[in-house]
């Protein structure tokens, strides 16, 4: 059986567009249970599912955008570090993903992303004469 608790980032496609999301993992036999957090608009999700054998299935369900289930089917890979398959919504909304494991701080680069897009927001309402960080630099 394999083992998927861990740290996946992967990478959805939705009419040929990427989406990059980081993934954490917790298995209890064939039970998964965990987080997304995807790299766009859409935010924070928990997924429930199972994974048997080299088959992996699991249901998303966002915090505070769409209270629609996306649901995940794939397949695991031998070495265990990478898996792929589809996602579906219903028959007009379904498209590849993929996730390889990792140990990189997505969630981390997410939030400097997010930090450097206030200081340029900010940066547009500060008075004439003040200069922002990132124009000093």
């Amino acid at each position: 059986m394999a083992n998927l608790s861990g740290t996946w980032l992967g990478t959805y496609w939705q009419q040929g567009i990427p989406t990059r999301f980081e993934a954490v993992l917790i298995q209890t036999g064939n039970s998964l249970s965990g987080n997304i957090l995807d790299d766009s608009f859409l935010g924070e999700a928990h997924l429930n599912g199972e994974a048997i054998g080299r088959r992996i299935s699991f249901t998303k369900r966002y915090l505070t955008t769409s209270r629609t289930p996306v649901k995940y089917n794939g397949i695991i890979f031998e070495d265990e570090n990478y898996m792929r398959g589809e996602w579906k919504i219903d028959k007009l909304h379904f498209g590849p993903w993929e996730a390889r494991r990792s140990g990189e701080l997505f969630t981390a680069q997410l939030q400097t992303r997010s930090t450097q897009q206030e200081l340029v927001k900010l940066a547009g309402a500060l008075p004439a004469g003040i200069e922002s960080p990132q124009s000093s630099q």
